[in-house]
């Protein structure tokens, strides 16, 4: 097995984030070209706690959304709105055309708030735009959105990209620069992923030779192994010393690419979102480390945004940090610090905030494992 981390949970204080994209105006205008902000002042209005949220998630390649986010943001707003409040529910499965449609729908379903997590950042702009004309206030969830926003909360996504670099680098030692590091990337469209990137390069730049490197289009876990393969055929077997995976799903992937290849010692791989496959690949070596992200404290924070917006509460308590978006300016935000996640720490983290039972990590197959690293 790999070089471990010394045990500890290697939090990462949150920071601004600023996305430069196109810059542009997002109010409606009338006719004489004046802004029009009559509808969307109007949800501004107490509503009580019988508000409708609408939820749009982006893709189901991910186990997170459907496991952890929808349930625990809908049993939250459940919860802020005395069981008067109404979630309704809608994964775009990668398609940013289907978003843009369920935007519509929820627009003629009259929600008071809508909580968006953006297959495309910018080609969501012109939905959330429609939507705030419509009197419809939108809360930014997980990826920064384009477009007239009220209020966001993330990760700290470049922290993700230093973690799951510094892990690598522990990992690598002295044969950081021996061989060939494989950079595989999340999607082109997903502005997370570009701060992800960002954050790695920041830490592995200069102390490793990048042989290969991939945008992942769409995050497949499919994908991610065609990529592996390429690049196995272009650096050889021989080459290759560890893989930077921007998250869990395509970990499984490359991992799959390299037993194929018969490629023994496998090289480390991180990984993030702590998904259960990943977790269990952690104990038995296969891969390195993930990213553990507190999924119930960010699915918590979206829910009360949502709740204070959808009754004209004010932020302020809510909304400790700032973000800019290419269209917009201090974003209310509230931004979440992160853990490095490596055999070590995997009883202080998932286990002890009950992320999962230590009867779905330590099944048979994983006993001895979860034995040897004292999961109890």
């Amino acid at each position: 097995m790999n070089t471990r981390m010394r045990r500890a949970a290697f939090a990462f204080a949150a920071t601004g984030l600023a996305v430069s994209l196109a810059a542009c105006g997002s109010a409606k205008e009338s006719d004489d070209g004046k802004k029009d902000d009559s509808k969307s002042s109007s949800s501004s209005k107490s509503k009580g706690d019988a508000l409708k949220i609408g939820l749009l998630l982006p893709e189901n390649q991910t186990a997170r959304y459907e496991k952890f986010d929808k349930p625990l943001i809908t049993a939250k707003v459940k919860e802020l709105t005395n069981g008067k409040g109404t979630v309704i529910y809608n994964n775009a499965k990668q398609d940013a055309s289907l978003q843009a449609q369920q935007v519509d729908t929820m627009i003629t379903n009259k929600v008071d708030v809508l909580i968006v997590d953006a297959v495309d950042a910018k080609a969501i702009r012109s939905s959330v735009e429609k939507a705030v004309g419509d009197g419809i206030k939108v809360v930014a969830y997980d990826r920064l959105a384009e477009g007239p926003i009220s209020a966001y909360t993330s990760f700290d996504n470049q922290s993700v990209g230093k973690a799951q670099g510094e892990a690598l680098l522990k990992a690598l030692g002295g044969d950081a620069k021996k061989g060939k590091i494989v950079m595989m990337n999340g999607s082109a469209t997903d502005p997370n992923a570009a701060d992800y990137k960002k954050g790695a390069h920041s830490v592995l730049d200069g102390k490793v030779n990048v042989g290969k490197e991939y945008d992942t289009k769409e995050w497949k876990p499919e994908n991610a192994n065609s990529n592996m393969e390429g690049a196995i055929s272009a650096l050889g077997k021989k080459n290759i010393v560890g893989v930077y995976s921007a998250n869990d799903g395509m970990a499984g992937g490359i991992i799959t690419a390299l037993k194929a290849a018969g490629i023994k010692p496998l090289p480390p791989v991180t990984g993030q979102d702590a998904e259960l496959a990943a977790v269990q690949r952690i104990l038995t070596g296969e891969q390195y480390m993930s990213v553990y992200k507190s999924y119930p404290t960010e699915a918590n924070t979206v829910a009360e945004l949502a709740v204070a917006v959808g009754k004209g509460e004010d932020l302020g308590s809510l909304t400790p940090d700032k973000v800019d978006s290419g269209s917009k300016k201090a974003i209310p935000s509230k931004i979440i610090p992160v853990v490095s996640l490596t055999t070590d720490n995997i009883q202080d983290t998932v286990l002890k905030e009950k992320f999962y039972k230590l009867s779905e990590i330590c099944t048979a197959n994983y006993k001895d494992a979860c034995d040897k690293a004292g999961l109890k």
